[in-house]
């Protein structure tokens, strides 16, 4: 049994009550920026989205939706329900990448940014006299207020002080919009016992079930726990990390949730439109998506050696029937059974070699009844190789095609990067625009963002 109440023993009621890092949380940010671009959005209910279909998705909402329920990941037919007068706007990834930039330096004016964790996000580290409280709280006002005046009087943030950036991030989370909360040592464990687990930055959905299976259900639960059994809990040193930062340790790394350090993989994917939800349309568009990724490999500096591709397709209430088992809800709505597959080669990072693989994986897609609608296409390189770690092959590319493939990006880069593809992808040259990123600042390669 757990005790219901979190233990006061590990934590750090430090004499000196500090703040040692500001994490700025910028609030409903893709829809604030289209409020603050377009005035006579301002004070209305808007609405960021990759497609005006009414089984697309809200990929953000701005607080006047938000006030009656309409939110990130609202089906665009349900928000329309909801708010008939909504406006639905189609994202920018270039303009939202442009304010990012213009919001980060507006906060370099007060105080230097030490980390940027993604497009909507900013973490300041306090130093020396910063830190103390009076003059972290200083600090944040005089960021929100440098936000409004440099960049724009919509941009609202949260910002959250703390001994270190996880307990920051937690804080940025509990008071929205335009909050400012602060977590000072002598005020844990009590400042965050009634948070839900899944306030816990790196807690998701999965990673509640497996917690609730083993009995933790609560966030006194969890801080009840000494180190050991947080590290039993995760089975990892992520418990041990956790077990510190809710303490408001000091860990030496500065409580950022550690990330791979060598990327897996990269790839993008795409919900068909209409007019490409056929075998050659789905083609045209997984043409593209690896004319996209292949082009991001190369500027990466990558090779890889895997390359694989996931198509999703729409079912009729027969054809539902008779894959019983099989059947998934997406999340536009849209009733699907799906397919994927992984074709492996040898390390490269041109174009028409991954080309001639998605071929091969492209002919063994099945065929029955109920894979005659595509309506979504994932290409994904993985076994991501960096370039420094390849070594000279015996062999050179037939055809010299990876200085076929540095011409094209040569020419893209200047001229944007369909300029010059095969002929392929041609029917979608326009389809598969690059999507807003959440987890990270979109990154411009040439005249284009990707």
């Amino acid at each position: 049994m757990h005790s219901t109440e979190p233990q006061t023993e590990g934590f750090s009621h430090a004499t000196e009550d500090y703040f040692g890092f500001l994490h700025v949380d910028l609030n409903s940010f893709f829809a604030s920026v289209e409020q603050e671009l377009h005035p006579e959005y301002r004070g209305k209910p808007t609405a960021v989205v990759g497609s005006m279909s009414d089984t697309g998705a809200l990929i953000a909402a701005s607080y006047e939706c938000k006030a009656v329920g309409v939110k990130t990941g609202t089906r665009v037919a349900e928000a329309k329900r909801l708010i008939p007068e909504i406006i639905l706007v189609n994202g920018s990834h270039a303009e939202y990448a442009r304010i990012s930039r213009e919001i980060a330096a507006a906060v370099e004016l007060i105080c230097p940014v030490a980390h940027t964790p993604s497009i909507d996000e900013m973490v300041c580290q306090l130093l020396g006299r910063e830190r103390e409280p009076a003059r972290a709280r200083r600090i944040a006002l005089d960021i929100k207020q440098s936000i409004k005046d440099k960049v724009g009087s919509t941009l609202r943030c949260s910002i959250g002080m703390a001994p270190n950036r996880y307990l920051a991030k937690i804080a940025s989370d509990m008071q929205k919009p335009d909050g400012l909360i602060g977590l000072l040592p002598s005020q844990l464990p009590r400042a965050i016992a009634h948070l839900e687990l899944r306030d816990l930055p790196g807690v998701g959905a999965r990673t509640e079930i497996r917690l609730n299976a083993k009995g933790i259900r609560t966030m006194p639960q969890l801080l009840a726990l000494n180190r050991q059994a947080m590290h039993q809990l995760w089975d990892s040193v992520w418990g041990d990390r956790l077990y510190h930062w809710l303490r408001g340790h000091d860990t030496g790394d500065d409580g950022a949730p550690v990330g791979n350090e060598v990327q897996k993989s990269l790839g993008h994917s795409h919900v068909l439109g209409p007019e490409h939800r056929t075998h050659e349309g789905a083609w045209a568009v997984a043409h593209k998506l690896l004319h996209k990724a292949a082009m991001r490999l190369r500027m990466e500096k990558f090779h890889t050696s895997s390359l694989a591709i996931t198509i999703k397709y729409s079912l009729t209430r027969e054809q539902q029937q008779r894959v019983e088992g099989k059947v998934k809800k997406h999340t536009s709505g849209i009733t699907q059974t799906g397919w994927g597959m992984e074709a492996r080669f040898r390390p490269c990072q041109d174009t028409l070699s991954l080309l001639e693989a998605l071929r091969g994986i492209w002919a063994q897609r099945p065929q029955g009844p109920e894979y005659r609608k595509p309506f979504f296409v994932g290409v994904t390189l993985r076994n991501l190789i960096p370039d420094a770690e390849m070594q000279d092959t015996l062999f050179q590319e037939p055809g010299n095609r990876n200085e076929l493939s540095a011409t094209m990006d040569k020419l893209n880069l200047k001229y944007g990067h369909t300029t010059l593809h095969f002929a392929g992808m041609l029917p979608a040259r326009e389809s598969a625009p690059t999507r807003i990123a959440f987890t990270q600042i979109p990154v411009q390669y040439g005249v284009d963002y990707m």
